[in-house]
């Protein structure tokens, strides 16, 4: 977690992939109400940067998504949050953990019975 969504760099978000991830979600404060001025507007630029690296790599940009919030604002992060599972679960695992032969939806705890 990061105080402000301006800190993540397209390195970052692309590490969460390389680290098995298939999917991230990036949520920051509302556009023209960041603590920082323009945070969350430098992490947008840099998310959508990360959509046509992931495309190159056949990734797919869909398994990368960032939303702006108010944190006053639960009940849409939690719609968002099941929206992008949802999403994800659809699309699969990621192209990366299907080549490492990782699978999809199983626990550390069921791959460790």
């Amino acid at each position: 977690m990061l105080p402000c969504t301006g800190r993540i760099d397209e390195a970052l978000l692309l590490k969460a992939f390389e680290n098995g991830a298939d999917g991230v979600m990036v949520v920051g404060c509302l556009e023209g109400d960041c603590h920082y001025v323009s945070g969350n507007i430098r992490a947008r630029a840099r998310v959508e940067r990360v959509y046509g690296i992931l495309e190159k790599i056949s990734i797919g940009k869909d398994r990368i998504r960032m939303y702006n919030l108010s944190a006053g604002e639960g009940a849409k992060f939690a719609a968002y949050a099941n929206e992008f599972v949802d999403q994800i679960c659809t699309l699969g695992p990621s192209p990366i953990n299907v080549a490492r032969g990782a699978t999809a939806g199983v626990s550390s705890q069921e791959e460790a019975a």
